[in-house]
């Protein structure tokens, strides 16, 4: 293996000097930086980090968020064109590698993606990135030409001065490289922004359609031997005793190993792997395994949110639901486990030698999974490189906060020594590995006056913490209370009159991790339907009724829902043999509403157009963000319709591919038409926040074109 593995980004760009804004900074421009950062906040950061500029003028973004399909590539070298003036079609982007210190994401303190953070973090600071290298290239530009660097203009990639002197950038990056990067680089007025905000082309759109991007599984370097784990059948088992024999036998096959997370099989193909895996015979031990069934688990789950918990919220008093006159009404919900199945399941490549590794993967925290590695290989974090792929979607699924894979990936090659190996999940190993959406369960108690309107509304619900006692949850202060568990319940901008919600942390075998938006994914569906069954009751328009419970500051989850009625033409909850549902959620920041219309085909909900607005602050990219929308509603509609993960009695998932874990199919996709709001706040996410409305919108349009209640999901099941 090559030695020079260890080899940092840093002393990698220094070694194309001339090629690279802010190849290295001297000392002074450090000390600059330093004192510019001023002990509070976050440090201004550095453009040799982040940007980098080729003779031939184009510009790559280093950026310090995955892509996995949600677009920060676009959206991030977006920033940095606009504040460099460059042209778009200069714009190029790569991952950048695992460095906690350099790449943080400011959310949570080291390198990752995840909460819909990507934009919002890295707003100003890649604004800044690109503010800085345009000052850079303008102040070589002026020392070269003699003039003062006011008169220099730059517009779509060129440098040019009123006396017809002209460059464009290339001619010009060796020398800015050596200038000093100013201490406050000066940001643009948004008011002549020429870039963000209009639908540009994705960065990685073409590579993608035409083959040529990379991703993880397409990964195969020289003399690498692919690994597949035999894991256990139930959550909690550990390997017992192994008879590898037939499985050595397999041609290809090179070794069996016993790792702490199952058996691997190392083979010349993945076909001689999966045919070695095949032949093995475990025993397992079973002693620790969870052998409850979802079926029991659910009704543990339901009884324990009847009964309440910690209380999370309150707000007012509760007192009209006890009030004369006042019909309490309540409802059960419960949401199954929910597997992920991103189109490319894990992978990875590890490399070993001489004390030292290089990992590459679509690694989604990969300063952590840099430190698990080294931990597991007992070496010193320094001696491992994390390379992030591109990846094939992930929707929490390589959010691992354990760092599972990583500690997988390391297994495989301590366990075998140096050399080159290629880890591989199978579809049927990520439907059936466990890390899923937690069940949960919603008990709601509302009062309904004499004439409709709320008088109290309770919350209580249940389910599994992802957070209390993993290293997110102790960095994010989530010792007890797990709010990731409930988000979506509380902070509502309804006024009630009273409201309570509690959480009940339950416990299970059963690995769970955050799915695409987390609490919101169910807490949305509860509230939403609720809210609009009260509405209903009480003689109200779904969506007038829920504008008249905004409360006074409310401004921008007003707007979402009057426009999404306006670009829908509300005219009910039914009109021409159609369901029309409303549902509105606020997650990560972005305000959503949502009408979905809603057809009866055999018994089952067939959604024909979903209207959407969003307001996500500054719109960077339109096209980014409508697409994100479209997405998110495919994903969310194909798990409220079919979704569930079944765990048998004795603790067996059912469930092992698209087979009998339905994806929305493309018949099944409704016309989408998105509205993004004008705004000037700050951008906030949209890889999530599309998910939460479009079940209950479903669910509201279905029960308004058929009468029937839905509490229990997926959709497709006996209705209750």
């Amino acid at each position: 293996m090559n030695k020079s593995i260890r080899t940092s980004r840093r002393a990698f760009l220094a070694g194309t000097a001339g090629l690279v804004i802010g190849t290295y900074l001297a000392p002074r421009g450090l000390r600059a930086q330093e004192a510019a950062a001023g002990g509070g906040g976050n440090p201004l950061p550095q453009p040799n980090a982040f940007v980098r500029i080729a003779p031939d003028d184009t510009v790559t973004v280093i950026v310090k968020h995955i892509e996995f399909g949600q677009g920060p590539n676009t959206g991030l070298a977006t920033l940095v064109a606009e504040e460099l003036d460059a042209d778009w079609s200069q714009m190029r982007a790569e991952s950048a590698p695992a460095n906690d210190e350099t790449y943080k994401n400011f959310a949570f303190g080291s390198q990752g993606t995840g909460g819909s953070t990507a934009m919002a973090n890295s707003y100003m600071q890649m604004r800044q990135v690109g503010a800085m290298a345009r000052a850079m290239l303008v102040a070589a530009a002026a020392a070269e030409w003699g003039v003062p660097a006011e008169e220099i203009t730059v517009e779509k990639g060129k440098i040019s001065h009123p006396s017809g002197q002209s460059s464009s950038f290339g001619a010009f990056a060796e020398a800015a490289a050596q200038q000093q990067p100013p201490a406050e680089p000066v940001l643009k007025d948004p008011a002549n922004f020429t870039l963000i905000g209009t639908d540009l082309p994705k960065l990685d759109t073409q590579k993608k359609t035409n083959g040529s991007a990379i991703f993880g599984m397409d990964q195969y370097p020289d003399g690498v031997q692919t690994v597949v784990l035999a894991r256990p059948p139930k959550f909690g088992a550990t390997p017992g005793s192994v008879d590898d024999a037939a499985a050595l036998a397999v041609p290809g096959v090179n070794a069996v190993h016993t790792l702490p997370q199952g058996v691997a099989v190392y083979a010349d193909s993945t076909f001689a792997a999966l045919r070695g895996r095949d032949a093995l015979s475990i025993e397992w031990d079973e002693s620790g395994a969870e052998t409850r069934s979802s079926a029991a688990m659910e009704q543990e789950w339901a009884a324990a949110a009847k009964a309440g918990g910690a209380v999370v919220e309150e707000e007012g008093d509760l007192s009209g639901l006890e009030a004369e006159g006042v019909e309490v009404m309540e409802a059960e919900f419960m949401f199954p486990f929910l597997a992920h199945a991103p189109m490319e399941p894990l992978n990875g490549i590890i490399e070993v030698s001489g004390g030292e590794a290089r990992a590459s993967y679509g690694a989604q925290f990969p300063g952590g999974d840099q430190m698990t590695i080294a931990q597991v290989l007992g070496i010193d974090p320094t001696a491992v490189t994390v390379e992030v792929t591109l990846a094939g979607g992930s929707f929490g699924r390589r959010a691992q906060q354990d760092a599972h894979f990583a500690a997988e990936l390391a297994s495989v090659a301590k366990a075998a020594g140096d050399g080159a190996y290629k880890l591989v999940w199978t579809r049927e190993d990520d439907i059936r590995g466990g890390y899923y959406r937690p069940m949960t369960a919603h008990y709601l108690r509302a009062g309904l006056d004499g004439d409709g309107n709320i008088t109290g509304w309770q919350n209580d619900l249940a389910n599994q913490s992802i957070m209390i006692g993993s290293p997110m949850g102790e960095m994010m202060g989530a010792k007890e209370i797990d709010p990731t568990s409930f988000e979506g319940s509380n902070m509502l901008p309804y006024d009630f009159g009273g409201r309570r919600v509690s959480w009940t942390k339950m416990d299970a075998g059963v690995p769970v991790l955050w799915w695409r938006s987390v609490g919101s994914s169910h807490t949305a569906t509860a509230v939403e339907v609720f809210l609009d069954e009260l509405l209903e009751a009480g003689g109200k328009d779904a969506v007038q009724g829920r504008l008249d419970l905004l409360k006074e500051d409310a401004t921008r989850e007003r707007a979402v829902i009057e426009k999404v009625a306006e670009i829908a033409n509300w005219q009910g909850r039914s009109a021409n043999g159609k369901g029309y549902g409303m549902a509105y959620a606020k997650s990560f920041g972005t305000y959503v509403a949502q009408i979905a219309e809603v057809e009866d085909r055999g018994g089952v909900p067939h959604v024909t157009k979903v209207w959407c607005a969003v307001d996500c602050g500054v719109a960077v990219n339109p096209n980014v963000i409508r697409a994100q929308m479209e997405g998110g509603i495919g994903y969310g509609l194909g798990a409220a319709l079919f979704d569930e993960i079944v765990i048998a009695e004795g603790g067996e998932v059912v469930q092992s591919n698209f087979d009998d874990y339905r994806m929305l199919r493309i018949a099944e996709m409704p016309a989408v038409e998105v509205a993004i709001i004008d705004s000037t706040a700050d951008p906030t996410g949209v890889g999530e926040p599309g998910v939460p409305p479009i079940a209950p919108a479903v669910i509201n349009g279905w029960r308004g074109l058929t009468g029937q209640k839905i509490r229990r999901l997926p959709i497709v099941q006996p209705m209750v």
